[in-house]
């Protein structure tokens, strides 16, 4: 089983976080483009997403299917994930509408990918909500040492996923548009 254990900070820019990732020697992996659609069924509850990614790099594209699992008590975010890549997107699609699922969500999500201490530092960008920065890794002590080293330790971590947080905002804008590009 695979879980996923990670920190989500929200900031006003990214700059500061990139110019010390540089400066402490962090490996710069490349910029992506995740195109995320989520799906779920009526009585699926909403912190168990399906979705399908379209990842885009300068060089290649790929489609993930993904199913993250319920959240656990703890002082990050960590939930298990289940996610592998798929061949054809609009099958994939056809395949989760077929079995009684329908598109939630949509969004376009640009990323800037860094590599410290055995952890996942990602810059993300998303509309309506703004920029963020995640830390990925294998324990909350690694977390917490990666979060202090790049100088957001004092930070609050945000425990809802994007999903939920862009559905937050939707609602609270009264906007009944549910596909977002940056």
């Amino acid at each position: 089983m695979s879980f996923e254990i990670e920190a989500k900070l929200k900031v006003d820019s990214h700059e500061p976080v990139s110019q010390r990732l540089k400066e402490i020697g962090a490996r710069f992996l490349g910029e992506q483009v995740h195109i995320d659609y989520y799906f779920r069924k009526t009585a699926t509850p909403e912190d168990r997403p399906l979705r399908i990614r379209k990842l885009k790099t300068a060089e290649q594209s790929k489609v993930f299917l993904t199913y993250k699992g319920p959240k656990e008590k703890s002082l990050y975010k960590r939930r298990e994930e289940i996610e592998f890549e798929v061949s054809d997107f609009d099958n994939a699609k056809r395949l989760l509408e077929a079995i009684g699922y329908y598109q939630a969500l949509a969004f376009e999500k640009k990323r800037q990918l860094w590599l410290l201490n055995g952890c996942e530092v990602v810059l993300d960008t998303l509309p309506l909500l703004g920029k963020f920065i995640e830390i990925e890794g294998p324990d909350e002590s690694v977390i917490k040492k990666v979060q202090d080293d790049i100088g957001v330790g004092d930070l609050e971590h945000i425990k809802n996923g994007y999903v939920s947080l862009m559905s937050k905002k939707i609602a609270e804008a009264g906007i009944e548009e549910r596909t977002f590009f940056l």
